[in-house]
């Protein structure tokens, strides 16, 4: 029995797998160095053989074990390639993902752990172990999962949820906190700290930092208007009520509209769209923190440093911090 089964689908973003097993073998590199136990892995899939990933990568794969009671094996789940909540529910219907379903079901009822990231956590929810739990995934399917999952608690900003034996987490690249997580709890955090150290990673709470506006409307066309206004009236935002009797809709029927397809309230989309525009000043432009949060609508810097450090647990130096060690990393043009 491994520690660890990367779970792999016709679709999967090869980021995921190659990102879970460069972990895990700097992981076992590690380990073998300092005495200590190593930790063991596989690839599988619900019928074995060579499955091909996004992009046509492929990877060869041993078919799923049965489940016996009391099994210790992390079932990893990385996340398929989709680009709209309608290819993921086409996806989720398809004979493969059915099995999958059934084998994470059978994994956690005979008392494993199982972690997916990204669109792979809609198979938890087909699966049946999200009732009840909170969870997360990317930010931009969050409000799908909201509407297929109204008894599960989505955690849309949150970056990882650990609720029992289920782990979740949010974009294709959030694998890597779900193994650093693993690493830490099942190896202990000398083995943790020790991988992301070599592999410059560092664990995150957070996903909310990363929302770009424009794509939270989710099709719904008043959304899209409403985000394109706060947009464009910067610094000057509406209020709540000003911009629903624009938009000729009470401020409740507005909230609906905006919970319904971002999970968010109205308050928190503006905060989003603030905070984004933010960002991209302080890694873009050389204004001062007042003339930031000034030109974001905020006129005491105290409030845009509150709202950084609550959603993106940064403060704005940290960003533009960020962004001029980023700047200075490049080629030089010369072999």
């Amino acid at each position: 029995m491994k520690d660890f089964e990367v779970l792999m689908l016709p679709g999967t973003n090869p980021s995921g797998v190659a990102m879970t097993r460069d972990i895990l073998s700097a992981a076992a590199l590690f380990a073998a160095r300092q005495g200590e136990a190593v930790p063991t892995w596989g690839l599988y899939s619900p019928m074995g053989g060579h499955v091909k990933m996004q992009g046509g990568i492929g990877a060869d794969t041993l078919r799923l074990p049965g489940r016996k009671r009391g099994t210790r094996s992390v079932l990893l789940v990385p996340g398929l390639w989709v680009t709209d909540a309608r290819e993921l529910r086409q996806r989720m219907d398809a004979d493969d993902c059915r099995r999958a379903v059934r084998h994470v079901a059978a994994h956690v009822a005979a008392g494993g752990r199982v972690a997916a990231s990204c669109s792979a956590v809609f198979l938890l929810h087909a699966a049946g172990v999200l009732a009840g739990r909170h969870a997360t995934t990317t930010w931009w399917l969050a409000p799908e999962l909201s509407r297929m999952a109204p008894e599960t608690r989505v955690e849309a900003n949150r970056i990882l949820c650990v609720d029992g034996p289920v782990i979740t987490a949010g974009a294709a690249f959030a694998q890597s906190d779900v193994m650093l997580y693993l690493l830490r709890q099942r190896f202990g955090s000398k083995l943790a700290d020790g991988v992301s150290r070599v592999l410059l990673l560092h664990e995150r709470s957070e996903q909310a930092q990363f929302v770009v506006p424009s794509m939270l409307a989710s099709g719904d066309a008043l959304v899209t208007r409403l985000t394109r206004r706060v947009e464009t009236s910067l610094p000057a935002v509406p209020s709540v009520s000003a911009l629903a009797s624009e938009f000729c809709v009470s401020e409740r029927t507005l909230g609906r509209r905006v919970r319904h397809a971002t999970g968010m309230s109205t308050i928190e989309l503006i905060q989003s769209v603030r905070l984004h525009r933010a960002r991209s000043l302080l890694q873009t432009s050389r204004m001062a923190i007042e003339q930031v949060a000034a030109a974001v609508g905020y006129r005491d810097p105290t409030a845009l440093r509150r709202l950084m450090r609550k959603v993106a647990g940064a403060t704005p130096s940290g960003y533009r911090g960020s962004a001029a060690v980023s700047g200075r990393v490049g080629f030089s043009g010369r072999s």
